[in-house]
């Protein structure tokens, strides 16, 4: 039993992060609705983007996880927004809390001891909670790098 409190302790880590980078929440503070939506020539996305990208595709996880009517979404349609930035503050400001409320629903999915996680999800073609945990925070880590790397390109982020 203890050796998986441990395997949990270690998901959560991973998927807030803060061991081998700062942790996600910081990365992703201070971020206005201007920086949100700029263009850096020569890629492909905005901050907007990739995080409205993030918001989904974490939400899609966790909603896999759960839901045993789950439906996949397309891709990459479904996956990625149109707008290259938000409408207003009040639509960054939601994206932003969203993404910390799944990520806190699947921490707490995953500390839930009922929980087993190396069972099959019954609905999957042999993916486990573990499997996603993991893919959440790996998913996560590439994307919020990619963050940092334009938040650095508009001057905003130093360290």
């Amino acid at each position: 039993m203890e050796q998986e409190q441990q395997l949990r302790d270690h998901l959560e880590k991973l998927m807030r992060m803060g061991q081998a980078f700062r942790p996600g929440e910081e990365l992703l503070q201070g971020i206005s609705v201007q920086d949100a939506g700029k263009r850096v020539a020569g890629l492909p996305y905005t901050i907007w983007q990739l995080l409205e990208h993030l918001r989904f595709a974490q939400h899609d996880i966790l909603d896999f996880c759960r839901n045993p009517n789950y439906q996949t979404p397309e891709w990459p349609d479904d996956y990625w927004p149109a707008a290259e930035a938000p409408a207003d503050q009040a639509a960054l400001d939601h994206t932003l809390q969203v993404i910390k409320q799944d990520l806190d629903a699947m921490v707490q999915l995953v500390q839930d001891t009922e929980q087993d996680l190396f069972a099959r999800i019954p609905h999957g073609n042999g993916q486990t909670l573990l499997r996603e945990a993991m893919l959440v925070a790996e998913h996560n880590a590439y994307h919020l790098g990619q963050i940092v790397v334009l938040r650095r390109l508009h001057g905003k982020l130093t360290t």
